[in-house]
């Protein structure tokens, strides 16, 4: 069992930035890969953002590249979201997810642990 708390979210100007942590327990940190997706309002949740175990990879959607930035700390068990130049449409719920096996980064279904969520709200 894993166990996700995220941090962060809250209320922001369009072309503001925020951060978003994602606390992690129950197994070794650094074993498996994360994720971060997001769901507004009447529509499916959809990746944002990936990084490795080991964080020598990441991935993004087409979506946040080059505004979005994915990382991690394992010594702090702690995966980030560092969101800039934020848009109105990246309103949304913002979710963290552990993905242990070798999966597809995309699918929500790669997923295994999910935490509750955290708002963003970017106004204009």
């Amino acid at each position: 069992q894993v166990q996700l708390v995220e941090s962060g979210g809250g209320l922001v100007q369009a072309g503001g930035s925020l951060r978003l942590s994602c606390a992690a327990s129950g197994r070794t940190f650094s074993d498996y890969g994360m994720g971060w997706f997001r769901q507004a309002p009447g529509k499916e949740r959809e990746f944002v953002a990936g990084i490795s175990a080991s964080g020598s990879n990441q991935y993004y959607s087409d979506s946040v590249k080059g505004r979005f930035t994915i990382s991690r700390d394992n010594a702090q068990n702690t995966v980030f979201l560092q969101m800039n130049s934020m848009k109105r449409e990246d309103t949304a719920v913002y979710y963290c997810a552990t993905k242990l096996h070798f999966r597809t980064w995309f699918p929500t279904s790669s997923y295994d642990y999910w935490g509750q969520g955290t708002q963003v709200t970017v106004s204009s």
